[in-house]
């Protein structure tokens, strides 16, 4: 039984993976096949009296493992109602989960746990499934949302420092005021290995280089570019385009 999600909902996050490098970079590609199981695994508070090696309840189509301190909800893929293609936006990385919906968990293990002995194997079944999906689905449509208000922030400041790129002075500090948000904030918008300044400085240089290919500009001196580009001197601007194309100015014109 293949373990492809795992849920920490003790430390308020989630993590959708496939067991394996060579499976995960074929879900990540689109070419792995529908796994059969869905697991979650729930680092949680469990009812007292659970022993040391655990206590489990098995059906047909999904299994309750639960431990001291972790809980176990393995689930068949093919009786959700969220397609594994669904779940791809929740595959490796860090999902948060609300602090309600963990609440919501812990307490429906516990009631399953003392009620099991006197309830229907089937119902009771049903009932699993049905708490995987609210776990599921509840995550999903929370790290959409999250996902969505992250490109449309990174969206808005990457159009303030485009239309302030001639100002010499733009750093972060003056992103983030401007878009009400702290700086660790705004470094987090940009998570992708490129900090602020060096997000700054690389539209500063396509815009020069926009600018320098125009023939229309071709009267342009190379200091009237570097000023219209947020340089503090044509020296900079040389150095910095040099470092970044491979080319000064002047050789990137010709060109």
């Amino acid at each position: 039984m293949a373990t492809l999600l795992t849920v920490d909902v003790a430390g308020g996050f989630l993590t959708v993976r496939a067991s394996g490098a060579a499976a995960a970079k074929a879900a990540l590609s689109g070419g792995a096949p529908t796994p059969e199981h869905i697991q979650l695994l729930v680092g949680c508070a469990v009812p007292t009296g659970v022993p040391g090696n655990g206590t489990a309840l098995r059906f047909p189509d999904c299994a309750l493992h639960v431990l001291p301190s972790v809980v176990m909800l393995t689930v068949a893929e093919a009786r959700l109602t969220v397609g594994f293609g669904e779940l791809k936006p929740l595959m490796f990385q860090p999902v948060p989960v609300d602090g309600a919906l963990r609440s919501v968990f812990s307490g429906a293990v516990a009631h399953v746990l003392a009620a099991a002995h006197v309830l229907d194997p089937h119902g009771l079944s049903h009932h699993l499934f049905g708490l995987a999906e609210l776990v599921l689905r509840s995550a999903l449509r929370a790290e959409l949302e999250r996902v969505d208000s992250l490109v449309a922030r990174r969206r808005e400041a990457v159009e303030y420092m485009r239309e302030h790129l001639a100002d010499p002075t733009l750093g972060a500090d003056r992103v983030a005021e401007a878009l009400f948000i702290s700086r660790r904030r705004l470094y987090q918008l940009f998570d992708d290995g490129q900090g602020v300044s060096e997000r700054i400085r690389g539209l500063r240089i396509d815009r020069a280089k926009a600018l320098l290919a125009d023939p229309a500009k071709a009267a342009r001196g190379i200091g009237e570019i570097a000023k219209d580009c947020g340089f503090v001197s044509a020296a900079h601007f040389s150095r910095t385009f040099r470092q970044v194309v491979g080319r000064t100015p002047s050789e990137f014109r010709g060109r």
